[in-house]
């Protein structure tokens, strides 16, 4: 017994020896270690855009950029990306998170981020197209067989006609669809100046159901809430080139043309991969990703491809957020003036 005893304890002995002598051994190997797997590790861009720009970016045009780069300098990168209400892509950046890039639905979300101090005001005008990366129209999707015979805004604000609309309060798509109700009303009716305010409050009396970007008020629609989505014809493109648009879009007389904007959080971005980050920013507005865009049901902001693409419906009487005045007096007069202090009150919201 003593003898097993006596083994035990010296195999014992032998095997924290080792594990001592393993530890010393890594302790004294970490920094060689730890820098190898730094050395070694792709670089990442952190990208965040709004809710429907996820497939676009993440499966075409990153991988397209990702492999120029690969072929150009030798090195793999890899994307951290996260798409959601463009209020709340905006929201997070102003919280803190280490945001490079962010495509935004709207350009008064890139001067919320300025007045924050996270990007140098108008930082994103000297860009291309003023940082305008792509667009495309604020549409309706009714119920296949169009049974409540939809075919304007004007049809939404008749009685017994239920909409859904994304949330102005964190989705870009909301913000986009004030200004195009309240611009179809203005332009069918020139002469009167509450032409806009009727035809807002006549439609967001029959709104029955609201989410947070335009993504979530999609599925609502699909899950059976309502008789009408306000949205961006992008998502209804998008499905119905999968056969997965379960109704149909209507496209109305007057509406409004959304431009999506840039923004580089240049305080995000070490002096090492600033050649990184501008070689995607210049890479959005080349032919190849304006294509990819264009695929994924996004409408050109290169005039030449956006003439000789046939494949999108002609809107009669479009407009843009520039013949209301830009983002600095729609969204005041507008959007907090007519629709938050006037329309909501009178509906008692």
């Amino acid at each position: 017994m003593r003898e097993w005893l006596s083994q035990a304890l010296e195999q014992t002995r032998a095997a924290f020896v080792a594990l001592l002598l393993g530890a010393l051994l890594l302790y004294a190997l970490w920094p060689w270690l730890s820098g190898h797997a730094r050395a070694s590790a792709p670089r990442t861009l952190v990208f965040y855009g709004f809710s429907i720009l996820d497939h676009a970016i993440t499966r075409d045009v990153f991988p397209a950029f990702q492999r120029r780069w690969l072929a150009r300098t030798g090195e793999n990168i890899e994307l951290i990306s996260s798409f959601a209400g463009s209020g709340t892509v905006t929201n997070q950046i102003i919280m803190g998170v280490p945001v490079q890039l962010a495509l935004l639905a709207l350009e008064a979300d890139a001067v919320r981020l300025a007045d924050a101090g996270d990007v140098a005001p108008g930082s994103w005008l000297p860009l291309p197209y003023y940082g305008v990366v792509n667009r495309t129209p604020i549409v309706i999707l009714v119920r296949s067989g169009n049974p409540k015979g939809i075919h304007d805004f004007a049809d939404l604000a008749r009685p017994g006609v239920r909409v859904v609309h994304p949330d102005p309060l964190t989705s870009g798509a909301a913000n986009w669809a004030i200004l195009a109700e309240y611009g179809a009303g203005a332009r069918a009716h020139p002469g009167d100046p509450d032409a806009g305010h009727d035809l807002l409050l006549g439609i967001w009396k029959n709104v029955v159901a609201q989410a947070a970007s335009a993504r979530a008020a999609r599925t609502q629609f699909d899950l059976g809430f309502g008789d009408a989505l306000i949205t961006y014809e992008q998502e209804g493109l998008w499905d119905r080139a999968r056969g997965r648009l379960h109704g149909e879009i209507v496209y109305p007389r007057s509406t409004i043309f959304t431009e999506h904007t840039l923004v580089v959080v240049s305080k995000n971005v070490a002096s090492n991969d600033r050649a990184l980050v501008d070689s995607l920013v210049a890479f959005l507005w080349s032919v190849p990703a304006q294509q990819m865009f264009v695929r994924n049901g996004f409408r050109s902001v290169n005039q030449s491809l956006a003439d000789a693409d046939t494949t999108f419906h002609r809107i009669e009487d479009p407009f843009f957020v520039a013949d209301l005045g830009g983002w600095e007096r729609a969204r005041p007069g507008i959007v907090e003036g007519v629709w938050r202090r006037r329309v909501l009150k009178e509906l008692g919201r």
